[in-house]
């Protein structure tokens, strides 16, 4: 009798403080929500919210149906509190207010 085929799958989460890494089994056709589930960390972290959290696999950003595969890396992703975009914008028109000559300098 031939064994049934399982993979092996890692499930990470982070937040500022903490990262969480669980490794799994998974039977081929497994979906990344399953695995999601199956690893626990919904009950770990139960700020996560698979309607509002994205995930990937190895940083590519995934669907939660897309099956896994043997040694998948599914990653779950917060949600950003700033946009990247407006925070480069910010920190540039700060830098280019230090370069003037005159930056920094009292005035009267």
């Amino acid at each position: 009798m031939k064994k049934a085929e399982t993979w092996r799958v890692e499930v990470a989460y982070a937040t500022p403080r903490r990262q969480e890494v669980v490794e799994i089994t998974a039977p081929p056709g497994t979906t990344i929500e399953q695995a999601i589930r199956e690893s626990g960390m919904l009950e770990r972290f139960p700020e996560i919210d698979l309607a509002q959290h994205r995930v990937g696999i190895f940083g590519e950003v995934a669907r939660l149906h897309d099956p896994v595969h043997d040694g998948d890396r599914i990653e779950i992703y917060r949600p950003l509190l700033a946009d990247p975009k407006e925070v480069r914008r910010r920190r540039a028109k700060t830098a280019s207010g230090r370069n003037k000559p005159d930056a920094g300098k009292k005035r009267d």
